[in-house]
């Protein structure tokens, strides 16, 4: 399958790189289908639209850059991934990298991936210290320190 990607233009997709998400991400609901492209400039990822070339967001591994993040959602979000086993769960940050300022990753809105059945919904943390923007400059800085 190919798609018109925003980063990369046409891209050719396997099978294993499409993840649905039933119930759509955060203000994106229309939008079920994704795939996930490995970013030109690790650790980063993109979540491609597969409908819509313009909808596509940059992801990234919290445990990166917060070894210290717990995942801790509602289990219904758990149960409607079909009860993923913890090797089957991948869990990344939606990312905003505004004109000026500090790039920020969304640890209180994680997307949480069953890999085995390609499904993924984004879910809210029940961890109240996981905020919509984190640093990651900062929290690598901080990573450093300790």
């Amino acid at each position: 399958m190919t798609i018109d990607t925003k980063a990369y233009g046409p891209v050719e997709l396997s099978e294993k790189q499409l993840i649905q998400f039933p119930a759509g991400l955060y203000g994106f609901e229309q939008h079920s289908e994704f795939a996930l492209l490995d970013a030109h400039k690790p650790p980063f990822y993109w979540l491609q639209s597969t409908r819509d070339r313009e909808v596509a967001f940059i992801l990234i591994n919290p445990y990166l850059f917060r070894p210290d993040y717990v995942l801790d959602i509602p289990q219904e979000d758990v149960d409607e991934l079909g009860g993923p086993g913890e090797e089957d769960i991948l869990v990344f940050a939606i990312v905003t990298i505004p004109a000026e300022g500090e790039v920020t990753a969304n640890l209180q809105g994680p997307l949480v991936i069953n890999r085995r059945q390609r499904t993924g919904k984004q879910s809210i943390s029940l961890d109240q210290r996981w905020q919509t923007k984190h640093s990651i400059a900062a929290e690598l800085s901080r990573k450093g320190e300790c």
